[in-house]
């Protein structure tokens, strides 16, 4: 077997104009309910990606739940309480956790103070499977 130090060539040649307008997705229009949770849906926007924009009060957090692709976490403020599988994790701001494809996980705000957290899927679409 042949190998190369020598990264793989790129042919893709920028483009000054893009083929669809590109926009701006209001965080207004990503709200989920009443709450300020946001939900954004990257295939609705010409993305490979989703995420969600979370911000919670103490006590608030997701129930266990897992996706057939990994999340990754950001924490912005405050501190999050992490499950992932068997192991029991803390999250500070400006740290960030990754959960693999198809494991159990959930976090929550056990703090006094508010927890924002950017949880990106390494998906166009965002797929759940809830415990209960």
């Amino acid at each position: 077997m042949t190998t190369s130090s020598t990264p793989a060539e790129i042919l893709l040649a920028p483009s000054e104009s893009a083929a669809s307008a590109p926009g701006i997705v209001h965080a207004s229009e990503l709200l989920i309910g009443t709450g300020r949770t946001r939900r954004f849906v990257g295939i609705e926007h010409g993305s490979g990606i989703s995420y969600f924009f979370v911000d919670y009060e103490t006590g608030q957090g997701t129930d266990l739940h897992w996706h057939p692709y990994p999340e990754t976490w950001v924490v912005l403020e405050g501190e999050a309480s992490i499950t992932i599988g068997d192991r029991q994790l803390t999250a500070r701001a400006g740290d960030t956790a990754t959960v693999p494809s198809g494991v159990w996980h959930q976090f929550a705000n056990t703090r006094p103070e508010r927890l924002k957290v950017l949880c990106i899927h390494a998906s166009p679409v965002i797929i759940q499977t809830w415990a209960d």
